[in-house]
């Protein structure tokens, strides 16, 4: 199974004000777990966000499509970065999630979400032979893309 592994933001992290001796111990101490996740065949990506106030939303609403402009006031519903993990069982994700450094050094509290990915048996029935292969045409375009760049 897939997990996103979510970093909750937090006011430093959307201030971006993380002090330079913080910062370079908290990334060192990422690097080894990440080092770490990857021995174990589990990481798949993992990548850390700007602050919301460089972001964009699109709100969709009776047809119309909206653009707002970041910042964005909740933090606690905010996204701070993330990892795609491949895991047995959700179990497993909270193990490695228990391991993991203070992502947000120096904040009264960091969360981690974790949250299961849709895999295509997920959807029953419903996901139909055409759309399987409409889903597998795509990946696999993603993937020649993805090699393409490296290349």
């Amino acid at each position: 199974m897939r997990v996103l592994v979510i970093v909750k933001a937090t006011k430093s992290s959307e201030a971006g004000t993380l002090p330079t001796e913080k910062l370079q111990k908290m990334l060192a101490e990422m690097g080894k777990f990440n080092e770490e996740l990857v021995k174990a065949g589990i990481l798949l990506a993992a990548e850390g966000l700007h602050p919301s106030s460089k972001g964009k939303r699109v709100r969709f609403s009776g047809g119309k499509r909206t653009v707002i402009d970041g910042p964005f006031t909740e933090t606690k519903e905010l996204v701070a970065g993330f990892w795609l993990w491949q895991v047995k069982s959700i179990d497993e994700a909270l193990e490695w999630a228990r391991r993991c450094p203070d992502p947000m050094p120096g904040e009264e509290a960091a969360e981690l979400e974790i949250r299961p990915i849709f895999e295509a048996d997920d959807f029953g029935k419903e996901f139909t032979p055409e759309l399987r292969a409409q889903e597998d045409a795509l990946r696999t375009e993603i993937e020649r893309q993805q090699k393409s760049r490296k290349s």
